[in-house]
């Protein structure tokens, strides 16, 4: 139900933006702008979700659920947020990944962490973008004041029992 009632406002406000683009006369630079982000999108997206889809094959059955599971505790929020700084390429293969996992066994707490790790940390971002722009002094303290963050959300969530 509540999928539905997502999909019913998204499709209001949809409605409501696609209104307003043609009043104002930007039709055609808005589909243009959309076939291109979808020509971006789609094939790396279609790739993640199969390499995501893959790896959930070579992984052995219960091993996802044994480190990250609901049981796991600190351990599989540590080990989550550590490995999401270290996962490769950009959104569409870490949260095709904790998708994954989510099927796999892993608790929504875990998933959380792994997530939010990338999005803070991740190393590619890091290294490519925020130390050559921003400098190493407020790179490093950035990370320092928010590397408790992916733990104590999962904490919160794994607390809270929220998820499946």
């Amino acid at each position: 139900m509540n999928i539905l009632i997502g999909t019913l406002f998204l499709a209001l406000v949809a409605a409501w933006v696609g209104r307003r683009v043609r009043a104002a006369g930007l039709g055609a630079e808005a589909k243009a702008r959309y076939l291109r982000t979808a020509a971006f999108t789609l094939p790396r997206m279609l790739v993640a979700l199969l390499g995501a889809g893959f790896l959930a094959e070579l992984v052995p059955e219960g091993h996802i659920e044994e480190l990250f599971g609901a049981s796991s505790g600190w351990r599989g929020l540590f080990l989550a947020t550590v490995l999401g700084p270290v996962t490769p390429g950009g959104a569409f293969v870490s949260f095709a990944l904790g998708a994954t996992a989510l099927k796999a066994g892993a608790a929504v707490g875990p998933v959380m962490a792994y997530v939010t790790g990338w999005s803070l940390f991740s190393m590619t971002k890091i290294l490519a973008y925020e130390m050559p722009l921003m400098g190493r002094r407020p790179t490093w303290m950035r990370v320092a004041v928010t590397w408790p963050v992916p733990l104590l959300l999962g904490a919160v969530v794994m607390a809270a029992g929220w998820g499946p």
